[in-house]
This record gives structure tokens, C-alpha cells and sequence, in this order.
């Protein structure tokens, strides 16, 4: 099980922190609102909305097996109603001086607005994921067959996920690292590894949409941001 499972952070409200854990939480994301950018940085060209701020600094130290920025702000713009056409991923820099961009511009002399959602903080929650395709394994089709011990087997699985995120995993919200739980085809094949997850519900509760980052892990790393494939699943 563990060579099928990798580790991720949820990005969830404080009041889905395990009771436990309440006490020293510390914000390290945020959905929605305003960016704020370096100067002579602007929103991308597309107007895509800010759907997530994360925070580097305020993550847990280790507790991703893809390499993130250690300080600074990754922010994360796309659409996540509709299949975006572009979408961003900017890294701002600790210390960087930056100014809050508003959400008005202008196009062809007409007054138009970038899409703001209301912006909620978000605390981080370790977890643990597996592969989609662990069930294929020749251990575990082995261990099926001899018995059909598949709901024994859910129930492990389910139990070791919960422990792992302090005694129960969250349903509607973000996701960094670790395997995807897509709607679909999981986009994080091959070289391809999961840098975010975003539950259309987690930033807008009427809007039912997947929303995925994926990318290779050197260019993770390298903060090749511009290399990523992004694909939204209903």
C-alpha cells in the first residue's frame, strides 16, 4: 500500500481542522479575493480570476514529496466554471513590495471586471492518497481474488486515509500534491504528478467543477510554471 500512496496537504476552513489540531493552526492559503503583485506585474492577460493564494511559508515543512517555494506566494489564476482558455500560476517572492490590483480594467475603451470570489482562509491538513490504479497491483489482485475481501479492504483503506488526516479526510476542498481524486481520467500520469486540486464548491459552493494543475516534477522544482497542463473535469 504504501509504494501506491503519497502524501498531499488539504487546504480546508478552520473549522474542518480536526479538534486537535485547532489550537496552533496557522493560515497558509486563501480562495478568491485580489491579488497583490509585484510592479509592472498585472493580472494575466486572459483576466482568469485569482481562484487560490497560498502561502509557502505557512506550509508544513515535509510535508510534500514535490518541492514547492519555501517562502513567498504561489498565486493561482484560471477559470473554474467554464474550461479556461489560459490559466497562471505566478510565484511572488518573500519580501517582494507589491500593491493590491483592482479588479476593473478597461477593453476597447468599455469599463469590464475580472470575476472576484468572496476570499476564505485556509489552513493546511496533512493527508495521505493513493494511486487509482493501486488495485492493480498483483498483491492486492491476488488478495481479491482469494475471498472477494474487497469491502474488508475498502474499510482499511478508508481508515488508514482518515488517520492519517487526524481522524477524518475532507470531502469538498484543495488539494496540493499528492494523487489526484479526479472525476475522470486522473490527468497525473506518466511523468505528470498533482501540484493542486480545487473543488469548484471550495471557492464558489454553485459552481460543480474539478479543477487540476499537473505537472512534471522538475519543472515544479524549477518553478517552470508556464510548462503546467491544466484540465477541468464536471
Amino acid at each position: 500500500m504504501t509504494a501506491r500512496s503519497r502524501p498531499c496537504l488539504y487546504l480546508v476552513p478552520y473549522g474542518e481542522l480536526p479538534t486537535s489540531q485547532r489550537e496552533d493552526a496557522r493560515p497558509a492559503a486563501r480562495t478568491g479575493g485580489l491579488p497583490s503583485l509585484p510592479d509592472g506585474v498585472d493580472w494575466p492577460e486572459g483576466k482568469e480570476p485569482l481562484v487560490l493564494s497560498v502561502d509557502c511559508g505557512a506550509l508544513p515543512p515535509g510535508a510534500l514529496d514535490i518541492e514547492l517555494p519555501s517562502d513567498g506566494h504561489l498565486l493561482l489564476f484560471t477559470e473554474i466554471e467554464y474550461p479556461p482558455e489560459s490559466s497562471v500560476v505566478l510565484h511572488v517572492p518573500a519580501g517582494t513590495p507589491t500593491t493590491e490590483r483592482a479588479a476593473t480594467y478597461e477593453f476597447d475603451g468599455e469599463p469590464m471586471q475580472v470575476k472576484v470570489y468572496e476570499p476564505q482562509t485556509l489552513y493546511p491538513l496533512a493527508g495521505l492518497t493513493l494511486d487509482e490504479d493501486r488495485r492493480e497491483s498483483p498483491a492486492t489482485r491476488a488478495f481479491l481474488e482469494d475471498g472477494g475481501k474487497g469491502d474488508a479492504l475498502d474499510g482499511f483503506e478508508e481508515a488508514v486515509l482518515d488517520a492519517a488526516s487526524g481522524g477524518s479526510r475532507p470531502g469538498v476542498c484543495v488539494q496540493i500534491g499528492g494523487f489526484s481524486r479526479s472525476w475522470d481520467v486522473a490527468p497525473d500520469e506518466g511523468d505528470l504528478v498533482l501540484l493542486a486540486q480545487m473543488a469548484g464548491q471550495a471557492i464558489d459552493h454553485d459552481v460543480y467543477t474539478m479543477n487540476l494543475i499537473v505537472g512534471t516534477r522538475e519543472d515544479i522544482a524549477a518553478r517552470r510554471y508556464a510548462n503546467l497542463q491544466y484540465e477541468q473535469q464536471c
